[in-house]
């Protein structure tokens, strides 16, 4: 029985440390963005490179340089908006370009046997970079549960 509860106490100890850890990467991200733009932005500027797979005035695709499937590309609106939840009625017609943009890439890609699409928000949806974006996974059997 004490070996149970040390294993339960290590466990939430392990937990909160993750909770921690995930809390101080969502909040430098948000700090660096108020100091200077994100990877996003340099690559929408060109100041860095990405592998390219659509750009349009609205919204650009490219792969992922840390893929977790054989195919998975990012697609991200031109507009900085730094989470779905900051996203406006405004904004209606790029949040559907870039679902419409992740369909077409995705067909272009050859992933007619199906694909996850994915958007993480805020620290307990481990977004990492607060710019908007929309993962395509694809190429292989996906798991479930994903989290």
């Amino acid at each position: 029985m004490q070996t149970l509860y040390i294993l339960f106490e290590v466990t939430h100890f392990i937990d909160k440390l993750d909770e921690k850890r995930d809390a101080d990467l969502a909040a430098e991200a948000r700090k660096r963005r108020k100091e200077k733009p994100n990877i996003f932005m340099k690559i929408i500027n060109k100041e860095i490179e990405a592998d390219i797979l659509y750009e349009d005035d609205q919204v650009l695709a490219f792969r992922d340089v840390n893929p977790v499937a054989p195919i998975h590309f990012l697609v991200i609106p031109k507009k900085e908006i730094p989470q779905i939840s900051d996203a406006t009625d405004a904004d209606v017609e790029v949040l559907g370009k870039l679902l419409n943009t992740a369909r077409k890439m995705a067909d272009k890609e050859g992933l007619e046997k199906g694909y996850r699409i994915v958007i993480n928000e805020g620290k307990h949806g481990c977004q990492s970079i607060y710019h908007l974006h929309v993962h395509v996974i694809g190429g292989r059997q996906m798991r479930w549960p994903p989290g």
